[in-house]
């Protein structure tokens, strides 16, 4: 699913956190997709039946609404949450690459210039609850084919529009705990202004990963296969060193949590959206023996989180 759409240069990751219940009633008619002729059967909320007319494939994109949908409408830089099915359409198989709805995973896009104009003008026509059909040929496609790197299949998308993700927040908010690492230091300021991070000591870190809830937030618990947007602050233990921090750079920090350090995925899955922890950990969780810019080899690391939001 992510290979079909990473051959989009301009598309970014687009599939996320499940919806339930988008179904808006009857279960549409078969539907022409323009001049493109794709037809999609089946109810929203459900996985479509997607029909590919013979001969082949288009080479222009396009777009058609097959629902339009009765909730909210989208809007130009919204972040929306939707399932899609996917399908290469090559003018023989026409084989399906992938469907959120197969892994009830659901994906997260934003509205914006990132996206290819039939894509950000389509998913302005639609409301939530609503289902879009998407062709997109190479001519959505900044860079064109060359002999080294031939052209892509036509891709087919139907988006079924779940949501929209809700602005994150700008830091912790929550009921502080008092709770503590051993050796490391912890002030919150209060408000949206960064809190300060010591990790200068003479105590012995511990083998484990550590992990204490500063400020229990009141979203919903963070899930292993979600995106995350943080604040935060990383220091190596014992020295006081600063290798890292969103806070300073003034912009928070976004990425699929599956994808960074082991520390993090154990220790950030199951804190709630609005929570600041303080985290203690063990190389075997971190870097190991592997030294990166700033942090030496075998370096025990302690990060201050503040979790923004998870989808």
């Amino acid at each position: 699913m992510r290979r079909a759409l990473a051959v989009l240069a301009a598309v970014p990751l687009i599939l996320f956190a499940a919806a339930c219940g988008s179904d808006d009633g009857a279960a549409p008619s078969a539907t022409p997709a323009g001049s493109a002729g794709v037809k999609v059967t089946g109810n929203v909320g459900a996985k479509p039946t997607v029909t590919f007319p013979s001969g082949s494939p288009a080479t222009k994109s396009s777009y058609e609404v097959i629902q339009p949908g009765t909730g909210a409408a989208v809007k130009a830089g919204d972040k929306l949450i939707l399932n899609l099915t996917v399908y290469n359409w090559d003018g023989k198989g026409n084989a399906v690459q992938g469907s959120s709805y197969d892994t009830k995973a659901p994906e997260t896009i934003a509205v914006n210039e990132q996206l290819p104009q039939v894509l950000q003008e389509g998913f302005t026509k639609v409301k939530h609850g609503g289902r879009l059909l998407a062709v997109l040929a190479n001519d959505s496609v900044a860079q064109q084919p060359t002999a080294t790197a031939p052209a892509e299949p036509t891709k087919v998308f139907v988006l079924d529009i779940v949501g929209a993700q809700p602005p994150a927040l700008k830091a912790a908010t929550g009921k502080e705990t008092g709770d503590s690492i051993k050796g490391v230091k912890v002030v919150s300021p209060g408000g949206e202004k960064a809190p300060t991070l010591t990790t200068k000591t003479g105590e012995k870190p511990s083998k484990e990963l550590v992990v204490k809830t500063l400020i229990t937030g009141t979203g919903a618990k963070v899930q292993a296969n979600q995106t995350l947007t943080v604040h935060y602050t990383g220091k190596v233990w014992g020295t006081d060193k600063q290798f890292d921090s969103s806070w300073e750079r003034g912009q928070p920090a976004e990425f699929p949590l599956g994808n960074v350090i082991q520390g993090w995925q154990k220790g950030l899955a199951g804190v709630p959206v609005g929570s600041r922890v303080v985290m203690s950990i063990p190389p075997d969780l971190g870097y190991g023996d592997q030294a990166q810019e700033n942090i030496p080899a075998k370096s025990t690391l302690v990060f201050v989180v503040d979790i923004l939001a998870a989808y």
